[in-house]
């Protein structure tokens, strides 16, 4: 049975969009062994995909680029993969996938890399044509191995969470009534709607829906979540430190997540959590919930900044979302 190698270093959400490609290929070839190459920083999510016989840890933050790339060389050859496929587009993970030793190294052609130069290091190309949402674009090289590419599906399994226990252990404030998630952070400063505007969005849903909210938070964002906290005149309380298995458990039970462009907003998406995104900078059609039931409050097409880390003026487009925007998309996911 053929090996497969993918590539998808990072980032939280994208290689959560790419985990339909890993189910498709395994429904097609469920004998053949399934290889992923991530980022150190992400290693944790692969935890909870059973389709992936094999997690390669590229240590980008914790070793030298050479010592990097000499061992994963050396891991990646004694594996023997038939294929590998570049999922990314940068010329970091096309080098990653050309030193598999593949004899079939597959990714996109020019018009649809990050960096042309990746062009380079494939073997073959194959053009996703124009596609919608992203999810949709992976699967294309999933189609070109002979997979069926609809319906998607995310082979996500999560286990007890002791951080989700202490959600549910909060007795009164939490756990005797469902509740949504609030989730402030992004990894743009721009794609973080501002915290006041969270807590009044945390008030809106004690008041009308009787749901209480737990705020999430990863690395460097737990004063942004304590701000919600504090805006939300006590309607919503700071999630615990998660682990990306504890985010799962938490987001999996809400009732809603509410969230920018960020990882925990494509999580909740992947396990059937209703969403409601706020989009600026990134185009919600490519990026957002991809459910037709959920819905999304998007500036992307006034934006004077797409698709850049950091806005270039003063007023970000998200700014222009107000409270009573995102509280009608509320109430719109939950009438559907």
């Amino acid at each position: 049975m053929p090996a497969f190698l993918i590539v998808r270093l990072g980032a939280f959400g994208d290689i959560i969009h790419a985990l339909p490609l890993a189910a498709a290929l395994r429904a097609r070839y469920p004998e053949a062994r399934i290889d992923w190459v991530v980022d150190e920083r992400y290693a944790e999510l692969l935890d909870l995909v059973p389709v992936i016989d094999k997690r390669i840890v590229l240590g980008t933050k914790s070793l030298p680029l050479l010592r990097r790339l000499v061992g994963l060389h050396a891991t990646l050859v004694s594996e023997s993969y038939d294929v590998a496929i570049d999922v990314q587009g940068l010329l970091k993970s096309a080098v990653v996938a050309r030193l598999s030793g593949a004899r079939r190294v597959l990714g996109f052609p020019v018009p649809h890399l990050r960096e042309a130069v990746a062009r380079f290091c494939y073997s073959e190309t194959h053009d996703p044509g124009q596609r919608g949402h992203v999810i949709e674009k992976n699967l294309t090289l999933a189609g070109v191995l002979g997979a069926e590419t609809f319906p998607f599906r995310f082979p996500l399994e999560v286990p007890e969470s002791v951080a989700f226990d202490a959600v549910r252990a909060a007795g009164e404030t939490i756990g005797a009534m469902p509740f949504a998630v609030l989730n402030p952070g992004g990894s743009w400063p721009n794609k973080r709607w501002p915290p006041d505007r969270f807590g009044a969005v945390g008030r809106w849903l004690n008041r009308e829906l009787s749901l209480r909210s737990v705020v999430t938070w990863g690395a460097g964002e737990q004063a942004l979540a304590a701000a919600v906290v504090a805006e939300s005149d006590g309607a919503a309380v700071l999630a615990p430190a998660t682990r990306i298995a504890d985010l799962a458990a938490i987001v999996r039970e809400a009732e809603l997540v509410v969230s920018g462009d960020t990882g925990p907003a494509h999580l909740a998406a992947a396990l059937g959590t209703p969403v409601v995104g706020l989009y600026g900078p990134t185009d919600a059609i490519r990026n957002g919930p991809w459910s037709q039931d959920d819905v999304f409050v998007s500036r992307f097409e006034k934006c004077a900044c797409r698709y850049r880390r950091r806005c270039r003026i003063g007023q970000w487009c998200l700014t222009d979302i107000k409270v009573a925007d995102v509280t009608a998309a509320i109430a719109r996911r939950f009438a559907r």
